[in-house]
């Protein structure tokens, strides 16, 4: 697969036949391409191509034709797509066509170095999503991110003075907090979706355990389950604690809990062994978890016949 790092907004700006920076450090433009402009800076390829930037992309773009993926369900793109990607993270298109229109906006580190907001986006998990977990934008909040957009090039595009910086900020501020709203609404609407990805990450979790993996790779990771579901580890959190109110790391240590219950239970059975064919690498860790999750040690529990 081809891949294209952009080290700098300048140089980002200039594949993608926008203007040149007025900020080395920021930049927003809203550009009109021809289909052969769009197809030279790569929105329409049937090779496989991955980009990453040493820098925070936002990009609003409308997807005419393709589709992109979440995990392993279609879903047709015929809104606004919002796409959000943190500094070195690799994201790829493959025969997805975007309409003339792309707003994108581009933020260094050290534009909000010091500042509330890269705190704000610190905390935001979907500027770590893939692509394939994008914004899909209703009509209607479609247009509440264009105002914001042209709120922001409007003030960019104006003589900047001392105020600049502070009133773009302010703007970024209220882009991200609608755009969390809108991914909230997303993970509601689509409660069947979440409901078959919960069902496959338990499915996944039972053939770990089934197979002994455990006792050879150690307690299955976040990481390694998203990989496995298709999806990055917090979108995979994200949609897991949207269905059941509880993280992906919950719901692991939950199954150990239930497992380590079956486990103690059987004749003869000793917490460091239970420990061991759960995949803890020390029983006290195993030990400090159950006592956690139940409010009874594993010794307790043993004694109690299961009774907690």
């Amino acid at each position: 697969m081809k891949h294209i790092n952009f080290a700098t907004i300048t140089e980002f700006n200039q594949a993608h036949h926008l203007p040149k920076p007025e900020n080395p450090l920021f930049s927003i433009g809203c550009k009109t391409l021809n289909p052969d402009e769009i197809k030279n800076c790569g929105a329409v390829s049937s090779e496989e191509v991955s980009y990453s930037n040493q820098f925070y992309l936002i990009s609003l773009k409308n997807i005419v034709s393709g589709e992109i993926l979440y995990g392993r369900t279609k879903y047709d793109c015929n809104t606004g797509t919002l796409l959000f990607s943190a500094p070195n993270q690799t994201y790829a298109f493959k025969d997805v066509v975007i309409s003339s229109e792309s707003w994108v906006i581009a933020i260094h580190e050290d534009f909000i170095r010091g500042l509330d907001i890269r705190k704000l986006i610190k905390n935001y998990n979907f500027f770590n999503y893939n692509v394939n977990e994008a914004l899909h934008l209703s009509p209607k909040e479609e247009k509440i991110i264009k105002l914001i957009l042209k709120g922001i090039d409007a003030e960019y595009n104006n003589n900047q003075d001392e105020f600049s910086k502070e009133i773009i900020i302010s703007h970024l501020e209220t882009l991200l907090k609608y755009s969390d709203r809108f991914y909230k609404r997303q993970f509601l609407n689509r409660k069947e979706i979440n409901k078959n990805l919960m069902t496959r990450f338990r499915e996944i979790l039972d053939a770990y355990f089934e197979s002994g993996r455990q006792m050879e790779n150690g307690i299955p990771t976040v990481e390694w389950l998203a990989n496995q579901l298709g999806v990055s580890h917090r979108y995979m959190s994200d949609t897991i604690k949207a269905e059941t109110g509880k993280t992906a790391v919950d719901q692991i240590n939950l199954y150990l809990v239930e497992e380590a219950k079956n486990l103690l239970l059987a004749p003869n059975a000793s917490i460091s062994e239970t420990a061991y064919k759960l995949g803890f690498e020390y029983p006290q860790y195993f030990s400090r978890l159950f006592k956690k999750k139940t409010g009874i040690s594993p010794k307790a529990y043993i004694e109690n016949g299961g009774v907690n």
